[in-house]
């Protein structure tokens, strides 16, 4: 049998947790799939890294752009590009004019069937939801053969905002090699991190982005006291402003920033605490990888995090428009070494039971299949 060609449309390609999930089914997939990805930002490629090497995957440059402004001509050009594929497979806002292309233009170019994924929101519709996107996203998605979503929070707001049918909507849990984030990590995986005596590692791993607030996260460090050492892991727009709050805190020398790294099992047992400070989120798989690691988890409260947590790490978990409680609650976890073995254990439990990659993998190839005509295209 003939590998499947999937065409993904990418908002960007940087390693978030949507194309950390894109690349894990690549890589399960195997030879039964050939992957062609376009972005709406080409140079934001850095989720390439996690894909297998000897997966078939391309990244052309002369694809129409998935940004630009919407008209007949352009979609007309993103349907016809869309005709060779047995599957379209779209992400977030960023893809949504490809989607609109599929919606007016699919039965005139006989289109393979699109499942639209949608993970979260940047930060302009952080706090509300653009209604104009609303009404585009309503739209567009009529066709789709499938709207995916990781999150009750985005379940909800498929069917009761965007007005999609049940039957198209289906929520399937991020999930994670659990296994894997068993195993003791090496002291110096993270470059630049060296552990003092009595030094507390506060850590996150997220694009550098604005809606991620890693800012909040340095403020609420810098009141912690001086044992308490911050490591911020990813790559993006933000990293500058965050030097620059960690400078005028006077704490430059107690953050850690070595950039993008991959395979978070290698390093992430090194923190004592995991922080999330973001201003929004749907169902991180950050959180998931730090519950494997058997972390205790400090965050604000997004999406679907307050249900992913153990039931008493979910207390410490602040509103997000809460700066003074965030701080507190870390400085709580940051204070308890007993309060950190005990809350990391849990959500250890919580995640061999409830987010294991088998799982997630199964549901995705099962649905890609049934798309396809076949059984299951990871089977």
């Amino acid at each position: 049998m003939k590998p499947t060609r999937i065409l993904h449309l990418h908002s960007t390609f940087d390693l978030g947790g949507k194309e950390a999930r894109a690349a894990r089914l690549m890589n399960h997939f195997g030879d039964k799939a050939e992957h062609t990805i376009l972005t709406a930002v080409p140079d934001a490629l850095l989720a390439r890294d996690a894909i297998d090497p000897d997966i078939a995957v391309s990244f052309p440059t002369n694809a129409p752009s998935l940004a630009g402004k919407p008209g007949p001509a352009r979609y007309m050009r993103l349907a016809q590009y869309m005709q060779p594929f047995d599957v379209l497979l779209s992400y977030n806002w960023g893809s949504m004019d490809a989607v609109m292309a599929h919606r007016l233009l699919g039965s005139h170019y006989g289109l393979p069937p699109l499942i639209h994924h949608e993970d979260g929101f940047n930060e302009d519709e952080a706090e509300r939801l653009d209604w104009k996107r609303n009404i585009f996203r309503r739209r567009a998605l009529k066709r789709a053969y499938m709207l995916v979503v990781p999150s009750r929070t985005l379940e909800d707001i498929a069917a009761y905002v965007w007005k999609q049918p049940a039957r198209k909507i289906r929520r399937i849990s991020n999930g994670i090699n659990v296994t894997a984030y068993a195993e003791p990590c090496n002291s110096s995986a993270i470059p630049g991190l060296e552990r003092r005596q009595g030094e507390i590692i506060v850590g996150t791993l997220a694009g550098l982005r604005a809606v991620k607030n890693i800012p909040r996260l340095v403020r609420a460090v810098a009141a912690c006291g001086e044992n308490v050492r911050l490591v911020v892991i990813g790559a993006g727009p933000e990293s500058e402003r965050i030097k620059a709050e960690a400078h005028d805190l006077g704490i430059s020398d107690r953050l850690v920033m070595p950039g993008f790294m991959d395979r978070p099992h290698r390093y992430l047992g090194l923190f004592d605490v995991f922080a999330l400070s973001s201003d929004s989120e749907q169902f991180p798989i950050s959180v998931v990888e730090a519950m494997a690691a058997g972390l205790p988890v400090m965050s604000t409260d997004v999406g679907d995090v307050r249900k992913m947590l153990s039931a008493a790490n979910a207390k410490l978990v602040v509103s997000a428009t809460d700066e003074a409680g965030f701080a507190a609650a870390l400085k709580t976890l940051c204070n308890n070494a007993d309060l950190r073995m005990e809350l990391g254990a849990d959500n250890r439990i919580c995640a061999v039971r409830d987010y294991q990659e088998s799982r997630m993998l199964a549901q995705y190839g099962a649905l890609y299949g049934d798309a396809l005509g076949r059984r299951d295209l990871g089977g």
